[in-house]
């Protein structure tokens, strides 16, 4: 039996309202880079689906820039480290540098992929030049007051580089080594966003959040002119040039991308973002692209809600938009068909997705999702059902891929749902469990315990007690009350996690030191037997497990950011997927007709694992 990665579905890239979010593509424009939680990702332009995970950063990463050769990417983080590593497999850390003593905002390479400068919101300094195979100093950043939000460096000969900053100016640096030369101030009014030279170094480009768009020389850092006064009607917290340097695009907040002639100054082509006629600050545009290497013309915009818009030149709509989640996903689960061909995840701000497992492609549910952290998924008979910390029973149309309009108030925090074939659906709440039916409140049941997790299958219920126990009920079809079938007392610890095999004769109880025990369901009110109790190789908190159709296997995610496949006929014999997800493993499921399994964490990805050889 072995367990191998086979696909990532990357996490959306990070945003933060009120601050540019910094994309960078490769030379050959097949790939972008961004960051996200801990991570970088290098994902496929035309397959988003196919994407590399850098993990090397042990905090909140910041940004990630292709090296002009296209073999190495400099990544920083908000500890101020910068790292280099190899672009083709993401693993091969080339050098770790402490740049300053806070976030880095931006990074740029020069044209000879050797020097690269770091800029960001340090203590002693806003920024530093270094060599990438080295970190030996090749200048100083200075002249500035305060945060720099971005850098650039001309490509060619003399070696310029500029750089803007909150303090509302812009930096002219003569390189190499690089030091300051001349500075810009007046020209902008307010914080200055982004900046960009031209890819043959005639021109320099500044935007901000006064909405200006300010040209200069590139060779003197001279300004030159301004351009497009009074079109942005938000902040500009982006801008990118084509390659033949006769055109750049601006993003902005207004919920528009614009690309202007240089030259002429003229607005050539406008994209308006999100629902026609309507103000939506999830559509607001804080980073572009122009990716160089294409002969498409593709834009690549990012909206704060971190989906990744596709825009070419004379189509007034996108024509790809990719989803996913840019928080850390809490929950996953699959459609009430049971093939595994779709799954759903469920994020830390309350954005839950819907995934094709065939193609890797997701969509953001439409509907009024959660408000808050979703906890758990439940499906039966077309529907899916999700609670989350906004004490809310939401529901999932799986045809349409819609929430249904109501949503149903819990009145106390939900700690986990659950479905039977019957259509019951359970909740467990922190004062007791909900029955319905029909989107019907069916009954409730207090306890005399806080529950912490909750399972069914057919008529059984089974609960976690906050006293290292599981609770096992029976339930009354008719009339939805449930009564106390037996208690199970054999786990050491808190109960995290509880599962059902498919044909119920099994029941998985996960908890907070790690293990996990398997109990033989039983018809009798007699405690029930342990069928194994050897599932033991997490290191941390389990937190979700999955049968596959056959109930012969099971796959477990725990805090310690594993994911083992497990065997009931030989419970020594475990395949491990190590560190599958940064901050932990929240959800599994298999997937594909069981060949595959799917998994979900703190690293805001999902990711497909192709499991063989099942014993």
């Amino acid at each position: 039996m072995s367990i191998e990665l086979e696909k990532i579905l990357a996490a959306s890239p990070a945003t933060t309202r009120g601050q540019p979010t910094q994309l960078s593509c490769d030379a050959k424009g097949e790939r972008i880079a961004y960051a996200s939680g801990k991570s970088i990702y290098l994902r496929n332009i035309d397959n988003p689906a196919l994407s590399k995970q850098y993990t090397g950063h042990t905090t909140t990463t910041t940004v990630a820039k292709f090296s002009p050769s296209g073999f190495w990417v400099a990544s920083g983080d908000v500890s101020g480290k910068v790292r280099v590593w190899d672009a083709v497999e993401a693993v091969n850390t080339k050098g770790e540098y402490a740049i300053i003593s806070g976030r880095i905002t931006d990074i740029a390479w020069d044209g000879d992929s050797q020097r690269l400068i770091a800029v960001g919101d340090g203590r002693e300094r806003f920024g530093h030049c270094i060599t990438a195979d080295s970190g030996n100093s090749v200048g100083e950043v200075s002249g500035h007051s305060k945060v720099i939000n971005a850098v650039t460096v001309r490509q060619q000969r003399p070696l310029r580089a500029a750089t803007v900053s909150d303090d509302s100016t812009m930096c002219f640096l003569h390189g190499a080594p690089f030091k300051f030369a001349t500075k810009a101030a007046g020209l902008h009014k307010g914080f200055v966003m982004g900046a960009a030279f031209s890819p043959d170094g005639a021109m320099l480009v500044t935007v901000g959040a006064d909405r200006r768009i300010q040209l200069y020389d590139g060779k003197t850092g001279e300004p030159t002119k301004q351009i497009g006064e009074g079109a942005h009607t938000g902040s500009i917290f982006a801008v990118s040039w084509a390659k033949d340097s006769k055109r750049f695009v601006t993003a902005s907040a207004d919920q528009t991308v614009r690309i202007w002639d240089a030259e002429g100054g003229e607005c050539l082509q406008t994209w308006r973002l999100g629902p026609e006629g309507s103000v939506s600050v999830a559509d607001q545009q804080v980073g572009v692209v122009w990716p160089h290497g294409r002969s498409d013309g593709l834009i690549i915009s990012l909206s704060l809600s971190g989906d990744i818009n596709y825009l070419t030149e004379g189509s007034a709509q996108p024509i790809k938009v990719v989803q996913g989640h840019n928080k850390s996903i809490t929950a996953l689960g699959v459609g009430s068909d049971g093939k595994g061909s779709t799954v759903s995840t469920g994020s830390f701000d309350g954005r839950v997705c819907s995934w094709d497992v065939s193609t890797g492609i997701g969509s953001v549910v439409e509907g009024q999702s959660h408000s808050n952290q979703v906890t758990q998924f439940a499906s039966t008979a077309g529907q899916t059902f999700s609670v989350g910390w906004d004490d809310t029973l939401r529901i999932i149309q799986e045809s349409t891929n819609n929430f249904l309009g109501t949503s149903i108030p819990l009145g106390a925090q939900p700690k986990g749902i659950s479905a039977s074939s019957g259509g019951h659906v359970f909740v467990a709440l922190n004062n007791g469990i909900a029955v319905y039916k029909a989107n019907q409140l069916l009954g409730q049941l207090p306890t005399d315990f806080t529950p912490t997790t909750i399972a069914a299958d057919g008529s059984l219920v089974a609960v976690g007690a906050n006293e290292n126990a599981v609770q096992v009920y029976s339930l009354d079809n008719n009339s939805g009350e449930l009564s106390p079938r037996a208690r199970l007392t054999n786990s050491t610890a808190q109960i995290s996690t509880l599962s059902f095999s498919p044909d119920g004769k099994h029941l998985a109880a996960g908890n907070a030191s790690g293990k996990i025990v398997v109990y033989k369901t039983s018809t009798g009110t007699s405690s029930w037997e342990v069928a194994t109790d050897r599932w033991s190789a997490h290191t941390a908190r389990v937190l979700c497990i999955a049968w596959n159709r056959a109930g012969t296997h099971a796959v477990s995610g725990g805090l310690d950011t594993n994911v083992h496949v497990w065997s009931l006929a030989k419970p020594g014999s475990r395949v491990k997927a190590a560190n599958a997800h940064k901050d932990g493993v929240y959800g599994v499921a298999w997937v594909d007709g069981d060949q595959k399994v799917a998994s979900a964490g703190g690293d805001a990805a999902v990711k497909i694992w192709a499991v063989k050889g099942l014993q």
